[in-house]
Parts: structure tokens; sequence; C-alpha cells
């Protein structure tokens, strides 16, 4: 990489940290940096958000969660995680896999 590159690379940083926002950068070729595009919101965001909604779809997914369960975990990820974990014997990777796999095809 030659000493312009760098520069301009090192500048486009400077100036990118200086801004208000928080840029994300991808990497298109050797040497060259492009702000990627600001993404919306996650999916689990929409899930947590609309909980209510989203506690039907999961009961649907795992019949073995309670009312209860469904109640104490609100939306959050992690305790959705834990729960399959406790309900289903699963290990937490595998729990993380299947919520990740509902996530994915999660229509809200």
């Amino acid at each position: 990489m030659g000493t312009t590159t760098m520069i301009a690379a090192a500048t486009l940083l400077i100036f990118a940290s200086a801004t208000s926002a928080p840029a994300v950068y991808a990497q298109t070729s050797p040497g060259a940096t492009k702000a990627a595009p600001k993404a919306g919101p996650t999916t689990w965001d929409k899930i947590s958000g609309n909980w209510t909604v989203a506690k039907g779809k999961a009961k649907q997914q795992w019949g073995k969660l309670t009312d209860d369960d469904l109640t104490v975990i609100e939306g959050r990820r992690d305790v959705l995680v834990g729960r399959l974990q406790e309900r289903y014997g699963y290990s937490k990777k595998s729990a993380d896999r299947h919520v990740t796999r509902w996530e994915r095809s999660y229509k809200g």
C-alpha cells in the first residue's frame, strides 16, 4: 500500500470518527474503504418490541414452553435460550441455534 493511499485512508477514518454517527466500514478492495449501509432494526428488536404477538408464535414453535415461561421471557433472547435448555434439554449452543433459526423465519 502506497503512502498516498495510507494517508487517504487515515484521513477518511479521522473524518468518520469526528462525525456524530458511528460509521461502519466495509473493505471493497485493498486500501479502499467506504461506509457500509446502515442496518435497520434487528429481527430480535422487532420480536422483543412486539412480544405479545411473538410469544404466540414462540408457543407454536416450542409447545413445551408454558404461559409462565413466556411471561418471564418478556422478549429477552437470553432468557428464551435458557428456558429452551430447561424444557427441551438442549445444550446452550443448540438452544441458541434453534432461536437463531426461528428468528430468521420470524414474520412479525
